[in-house]
């Protein structure tokens, strides 16, 4: 029920000769296709997703999402956006990983959900020459200033800094640089960093980098954490407040589902609901839905269900997959769900529709 209004309520008080002090203008997303109200993002949200890229160095066309796939990822947004109200996909495809801010843009509008850009340098394989020799300062100038005048001729401006990679226990001279220039990047921008922890290892070392040059830890997502069977981590990371991102979800050749479930189930029991992200980072072509892989929409059909039969209600539900990205995102809370309604009820998965799915090769 809405509160009643009050018709023609009077001004408020001040203290002569000052002004009431300006509401502050609400938080806009920078989409692909333009700045958006955070309040219109009503519907969960991806974190953690590739929609065009190219990782390809073995000339097995693999790691690919390109111009062939575009109808089938077009068909997966639109058909998530129609079934669970899909909102909006963060796009971490970032300098060197065959990014295409144009191709986000076409579809982000022929899918009608909404997707931001990122900027910065994966780990360091591949890593873009402009990396060797360049300062930190150099390299946090490169991003600042793609942040601020967009990606190449595109129009589009990058929202979140990702996704900023490393591998091992501690990254290598040059993935440090890369850490550091972004976080000063995002100081200077107030855009957050996201990172990619390779199969979860690195975290500690990488949220110690970005925090050593004065970023806030809740500007910050450590990647892949659901790859590291290790809740003591996710406890000390969520406890310094950065956000764990259990981001490869239906990946099970890396690790199971169940596995993934007991771990997030333990750090929402550890009380840090407000810092976990879910996705399903989709990072090569057979992962698509329509060549027999989990798809963007697992998470949906899939691990929520079994999160919601572990207990979870729809609030947590709405918290872990719309609230905690937009707040990485923004730095604000959008806020409790109020017009986006589920589909399901509580403890129960959406309707079964049917597998368009070919059978996969063992």
């Amino acid at each position: 029920m809405n509160p009643p209004t009050t018709p023609n309520p009077r001004p408020a008080r001040t203290t002569p000769g000052t002004r009431p002090a300006p509401e502050a203008p609400p938080p806009l997303l920078r989409t692909v296709t333009g700045p958006r109200p955070l309040h219109t993002i009503t519907g969960p949200v991806l974190p953690h997703e590739h929609l065009a890229l190219d990782l390809d160095r073995t000339g097995e066309d693999a790691a690919v999402l390109d111009h062939r796939h575009a109808p089938a990822v077009t068909a997966e947004l639109t058909g998530l956006r129609e079934e669970f109200g899909l909102g909006l996909v963060v796009e971490l495809t970032c300098r060197g990983m065959g990014r295409d801010a144009a191709a986000l843009a076409r579809l982000s509008r022929a899918s009608g959900v909404a997707v931001t850009a990122a900027t910065g340098w994966y780990y360091e394989p591949f890593h873009t020459p402009d990396i060797d020799g360049s300062s930190v300062e150099r390299l946090a100038e490169t991003l600042v200033r793609e942040i601020d005048d967009g990606i190449g001729a595109t129009g589009v401006h990058p929202a979140v800094i990702g996704e900023i990679g490393s591998h091992g226990d501690e990254p290598s001279e040059p993935e440090a640089r890369v850490l550091r220039a972004a976080a000063r990047a995002a100081l200077a921008t107030g855009l957050p960093v996201a990172t990619h922890a390779g199969l979860g290892r690195g975290g500690r070392a990488q949220l110690a980098l970005l925090t050593h040059e004065g970023l806030a830890p809740d500007r910050i997502s450590i990647g892949h954490q659901d790859l590291l069977a290790d809740p003591a981590t996710h406890r000390e990371l969520a406890e310094a407040g950065a956000y764990i991102a259990f981001d490869t979800v239906g990946k099970e050749h890396y690790l199971g589902d169940d596995t993934r479930l007991r771990l997030l189930l333990a750090l929402l029991d550890a009380g840090h609901a407000d810092r976990a992200l879910l996705s399903c980072d989709i990072s090569r072509h057979r992962y698509l839905w329509s060549e027999g892989g989990p798809g963007y929409g697992h998470l949906f059909r899939v691990f929520l269900p079994r999160l919601r039969a572990a207990g979870a209600d729809e609030e947590l539900i709405d918290l872990l997959t719309r609230r905690n990205p937009l707040r990485l995102l923004t730095g604000a809370d959008p806020g409790p769900r109020t017009a986006y309604a589920s589909r399901s009820s509580p403890g129960a998965g959406p309707a079964p529709r049917p597998d368009p799915r070919t059978p996969q090769e063992p």
